[in-house]
């Protein structure tokens, strides 16, 4: 009543909003939803695709909302969740024809969606979460077949910031029995607050669980700072351009210091078998000899102070090679031989 009474609309829409997601956990927990819908507008979006967000992976999820298309909108409503977001046009007021024929094209959509077997009821072989960029494209695609031709499903997730972060919430949800984390550059991105950001928990969630990892080190020496932010220190760096909106800039020997406490503190609490494997000679197609800011020397000082700060049982192997090899490529085939479940 209090809350009623107040006439706090934000204070009101956030308490009911962690009401309803409670609820909804506990429904789905007990197998009573097959499928969530949400109508309404900015606030009731957020309200619905808020709750939506703490259900499991592969519960559907329907959004219909008539601010879908305002800029930066779908991030907020989506955001890490499996969520399809439905462009009502229209506003969600009245019961005119065209508004009806949206709800019920929904309302279809949604009851076919929770005609598929949830997830949990599928049937397979061991799950392996996989992390790429297309700059380790080539390793991640030959890691994938031969993990694949082994009988293992491998799901992969684009390490650009909201793919990685959904892979540590899908990790928490038992969804996976091992990891190959070639690129989890967000770990340096979240500390210098890059476009690529993962988030606080980035490599946290298999420690947690014991499962097994085997991680590289892709983007780890780049940070991605948004164009607008940065600084005359920024424009100085040495940089390269992956396209006309993406600027990788070197990371400096201060940041690869302080990426590598990272890394180590993360990984020191495993409870489960952890390989890292380093390739010296680049560690993305981006590192290539003639490219402004290939420098292995520098990299070496991740490495180094990596080896100093994780546990003596954790292994950390060096490869004579570039990323995009073959043989760097066989190096993780390997590691994985060694601690995947066969």
């Amino acid at each position: 009543e209090e809350i009623r009474s107040s006439g706090d609309r934000a204070q009101s829409t956030a308490v009911m909003t962690r009401g309803a997601m409670e609820i909804a956990k506990e429904l789905s927990a007990e197998g009573k939803i097959h499928g969530v819908i949400g109508i309404g507008g900015s606030t009731g979006s957020l309200m619905a695709t808020d709750v939506m967000r703490a259900l499991p992976f592969g519960l559907p999820k329907l959004m219909v909302s008539s601010t879908a298309a305002l800029p930066g909108m779908s991030t907020r409503y989506i955001g890490t969740g499996d969520i399809c977001l439905f462009h009502s046009v229209v506003e969600i007021s009245g019961v005119g024809d065209v508004l009806k024929n949206v709800i019920e094209r929904a309302a279809h959509a949604i009851c076919s969606m929770a005609e598929v077997p949830p997830l949990e009821e599928r049937k397979g072989g061991k799950a392996i979460a996989l992390t790429m960029l297309g700059p380790c494209e080539r390793c991640a695609s030959s890691v994938r077949r031969a993990l694949e031709e082994r009988g293992l499903q491998v799901t992969g997730f684009s390490a650009a910031g909201i793919g990685d972060r959904a892979m540590e919430e899908m990790i928490l949800q038992g969804l996976f029995d091992g990891v190959v984390d070639l690129a989890p550059g967000g770990v340096i991105e979240h500390l210098v607050g890059g476009m690529r950001d993962a988030g606080p928990r980035r490599l946290e969630a298999a420690g947690e669980l014991g499962i097994p990892q085997v991680i590289s080190t892709c983007g780890v020496n780049h940070i991605t700072p948004p164009k607008r932010a940065w600084t005359e220190e920024h424009r100085s760096r040495r940089k390269y351009d992956l396209d006309r909106h993406r600027t990788w800039l070197r990371a400096s020997p201060e940041e690869l210091r302080e990426a590598a406490r990272a890394f180590a503190e993360k990984l020191n609490k495993a409870r489960g078998p952890v390989v890292v494997l380093i390739p010296l000679k680049g560690w993305s197609s981006v590192d290539q000899p003639g490219n402004p800011t290939y420098d292995p020397e520098e990299d070496m000082i991740f490495v180094e102070e990596l080896r100093r700060r994780l546990r003596p049982d954790i292994e950390l192997q060096t490869v004579e090679a570039n990323m995009e090899d073959p043989e760097f490529a066989q190096a993780v085939l390997e590691a994985c031989r060694r601690v995947f479940p066969s």
